[in-house]
C-alpha cells in the first residue's frame, strides 16, 4: 500500500500527516510553546503517598503533580511478551515510597484535561530498532511481529548483543523485522551512550530537574513512523529537510534517501485536501460513502461512536443494508480513532445485526483495520446489548483538545478552536493569498480576542510573515465576528 508522510513546519508549530493511498490517516501536532512531555526523564520528589489509591504524586517541576501508580513502579511487560508472572512483585505503595523521597521517573502520558502527567520508574529509551530497559535483564520482541521464525531470529540476535552489557535489557521494535546484527549493535551502542549521559546528569541534577528529553517531532517521525511501507517524507522547510537528512544518515541510513524538500507553490497541506480533512475531524458527524454516518462524542470518561444507516437503503433487504453499513463503519471508525487520536475507553454502537456470521465479519473487519494503528488497541466481542467495548492507548491529547477549547458560551457542551489556532490559520491563509495574488497590502478582519493575540504574543510571527510576503498587513477588529470567523482582504 502506497504511504507517505507530509510535514508542515512554521516557527509556531510542526504538523505531521501520515497518508495511505492519498488518504489522511493520522495527524500529529507539536507547538513550540507547548511541547509534550512523553519520554522525558526527571529527577522527581514524592510529595504525597496515597495508600487507598496504591499511588503517589510526584513533583517534576510542572504545574500539576504527576501521578505514579504502584504498577508503574513494578510492572515490566505491558504490550511486550517474555515477561513471566514472577517478575511482577505485589507490594503496597507505602512499602515502596515515602514522602520527600527522590527518584528517577519518566513521563509515559501527558497531562490530559484535569489529570496530571502519568509516570513510571521503568525507564525506557527508544532508538530505531531497539528500546533500552536499564537495570532489567530481559529481551522482548514486539507482539506486532507475527512471523515466529523471525521472532526467534531477532530474539537470538539481540540476546547476543544484550550479553555484552548484562545490566540492561532490550525490546525489539516492530520496525526491526529483517534487521541485521550490525544494525542492532549500532543501536545498542547509541542507547548505551544516552543512558550513561542520563545517569551522569541525574547524579548532578537538582530535584524536579529534567535530565533527558525526547527528540522533537521532526526526528521522532523518522525514528517511530517511517518503515518500509513509507515511500517518501515530504517537508516544506529546506533547513529542516537537511536536518532530517543528517539525522537519518547517522541513525537510520535506509531512510535518508526518502526525505525530500517540498518546493511546490501550493501549501503542502493543500495536497490531498489535508486541511479540509483536519476540519472534518473536529466535527461530530462523519459521513460514510454509502449514505450512512457516524456520530462521535468525546468526553473525559470515554468516547462513544454511534453507527446509523442514514440515507443508505441498500439493494436487497434490511439485514443486508445494516451489514454493509457496519462493514463500512468498521473501516471508518479505525481511521477516525487514529485521525482524532481518541484514546481510553471507546464504546461502539453498531447497528443491530441478527446474523451471527455478519457480526463475526464486522468484528474481523474492525480488528484488521486496527492492525495498522501505531497505538495499542484491545477489542472485546459484541456485548449482550449489541455494543463493542474497546480501549486504545492514549499518550497525548486528542486532536480536538490540541486545536480546540471548551466553549464558554455553552458551558462545556461544545467547543471552538482556540484564538491561537485561529491565528495560525490566518497566517496560513495570508501565505496562500500572497502566493496566488500580488498584493502590497492585506487586511485581516477577525474577532477582538484573535486580533489582541496577533498584536501581543504573535507579533514576531506576524512581522516575519510580513517580511516573507513583502506585503503590509493591517489588523481590524470585527465585533460581530465569532472567534473562528476571519477574512483576509486584499486592499
Amino acid at each position: 500500500m502506497s504511504q507517505e508522510i507530509l510535514i508542515n513546519v512554521t516557527p509556531q508549530e510542526t504538523r505531521v500527516a501520515i497518508l495511505e493511498q492519498g488518504v489522511l490517516q493520522e495527524v500529529i501536532i507539536e507547538r513550540a510553546n507547548r511541547r509534550g512531555l512523553v519520554g522525558n526523564i526527571y529527577k522527581g520528589r514524592v510529595v504525597r503517598v496515597m495508600p487507598g489509591m496504591d499511588a503517589a504524586f510526584v513533583d517534576i517541576g510542572i504545574d500539576k503533580a504527576a501521578f505514579l501508580h504502584v504498577s508503574d513502579i513494578l510492572q515490566v511487560g505491558g504490550e511486550y511478551e517474555d515477561v513471566s508472572p514472577d517478575q511482577l512483585v505485589c507490594a503496597q505503595i507505602s512499602e515502596l515510597l515515602k514522602e520527600g523521597e527522590e527518584l528517577l521517573v519518566q513521563v509515559v502520558k501527558d497531562s490530559l484535561g484535569s489529570k496530571g502527567a502519568r509516570l513510571t520508574t521503568q525507564i525506557t529509551i527508544p532508538s530505531r530498532y531497539l528500546v533500552l530497559m536499564p537495570n532489567v535483564q530481559t529481551v522482548g520482541v514486539s507482539n506486532k511481529i507475527e512471523d515466529e521464525e523471525e521472532k526467534i531470529r531477532l530474539r537470538n540476535l539481540v540476546t547476543t548483543v544484550a550479553q555484552e552489557n548484562k545490566s540492561c535489557g532490550y525490546i525489539v521494535r516492530t520496525v526491526a523485522e529483517g534487521a541485521s546484527e550490525d544494525a542492532f549493535r549500532r543501536d545498542a551502542a547509541f542507547l548505551q551512550k544516552i543512558w550513561k549521559s542520563v545517569e551522569e546528569r541525574a547524579g548532578e541534577a537538582s530535584v524536579t530537574e529534567m535530565v533527558h528529553h525526547d527528540l522533537p517531532l521532526l526526528l521522532r517521525t523518522l525514528r517511530d513512523y517511517v518503515d518500509d511501507d513509507i515511500e517518501r517524507v515530504l517537508i516544506d522547510s529546506k533547513e529542516d529537510a537537511e536536518r532530517m537528512q543528517r539525522f537519518a544518515q547517522k541513525y537510520v541510513p535506509d531512510v535518508a534517501s526518502r526525505v525530500e524538500h517540498y518546493q511546490g507553490e501550493r501549501p503542502i497541506f493543500d495536497l490531498h485536501n489535508i486541511e479540509d480533512e483536519i476540519q472534518k475531524a473536529l466535527q461530530r458527524d462523519v459521513q460514510l460513502k454509502s449514505g450512512g454516518y457516524l456520530m462521535i462524542d468525546q468526553t473525559e470518561a470515554m468516547t462513544t461512536i454511534d453507527v446509523n444507516t442514514g440515507g443508505f437503503v441498500g439493494h436487497r433487504n434490511l439485514e443486508e443494508t445494516i451489514y454493509k453499513t457496519n462493514l463500512e463503519a468498521a473501516q471508518a471508525i479505525a481511521r477516525q480513532l487514529r485521525l482524532r487520536n481518541l484514546g481510553g475507553i471507546i464504546i461502539i454502537d453498531f447497528i443491530d445485526m441478527l446474523d451471527e456470521e455478519h457480526k463475526r465479519q464486522v468484528m474481523r473487519a474492525l480488528n484488521k483495520a486496527l492492525d495498522k494503528d501505531y497505538a495499542r488497541t484491545h477489542v472485546s466481542e459484541v456485548s449482550e446489548l449489541g455494543l463493542v467495548e474497546m480501549t486504545r492507548k492514549r499518550t497525548r491529547e486528542s486532536l480536538e483538545h490540541v486545536l480546540c477549547q471548551t466553549c464558554p458560551s455553552c458551558a462545556g457542551r461544545g467547543s471552538v478552536r482556540t484564538a491561537e489556532s485561529v491565528c495560525y490559520e490566518i497566517f496560513r491563509e495570508i501565505r496562500r493569498v500572497s502566493r496566488l495574488y500580488t498584493a502590497r497590502e492585506l487586511t485581516v478582519l477577525a474577532s477582538s480576542d484573535v486580533i489582541d493575540l496577533l498584536l501581543d504574543e504573535q507579533t514576531s510571527g506576524l512581522a516575519e510573515l510580513q517580511s516573507h510576503t513583502r506585503a503590509t498587513i493591517r489588523l481590524q477588529v470585527e465585533n460581530m465576528y465569532a472567534r473562528e470567523q476571519y477574512d483576509v482582504v486584499i486592499t
